[in-house]
């Protein structure tokens, strides 16, 4: 995927093309009419000829689930991602892979090791 084009780039466009016209600016900096055109237009209009976000949102499958899965956590604190998944499978009959459970709880904070209870160390903190 391309990148915009810079705000430098931008900024010398609309100028060149208050002082002439929308097409020869676009000639003279080697951008297409039809961006001139737009960032002119943004520019009366929105006051701002800034780069809109690329790429999609990211979203997850797990996103309508998320207070479902935070009361599964919230009652039973040592629950574990297979157990997770069972209950989503069982309760909402979707099936999700382990990565995209783990992935989904990261994000949000929801994740801690679990420590198995052994004996203190005599010699150094553990």
């Amino acid at each position: 995927m391309g990148r915009p084009y810079s705000q430098d780039l931008r900024e010398r466009v609309v100028t060149a093309a208050r002082a002439t016209s929308r097409r020869q600016a676009a000639a003279r900096f080697g951008v297409g009419v039809a961006t001139a055109i737009r960032w002119m237009a943004a520019l009366t209009t929105t006051g701002t000829m800034a780069p809109r976000p690329q790429g999609r949102a990211r979203r997850s499958k797990l996103d309508p689930h998320e207070t479902f899965l935070r009361a599964l956590i919230d009652a039973q604190d040592d629950i574990t991602l297979e157990e997770m998944r069972a209950r989503l499978r069982e309760e909402h009959d979707l099936t999700v892979g382990l990565g995209t459970l783990w992935s989904f709880l990261d994000a949000r904070g929801l994740t801690y090791k679990k420590r198995q209870p052994t004996p203190q160390s005599r010699t150094a903190r553990t």
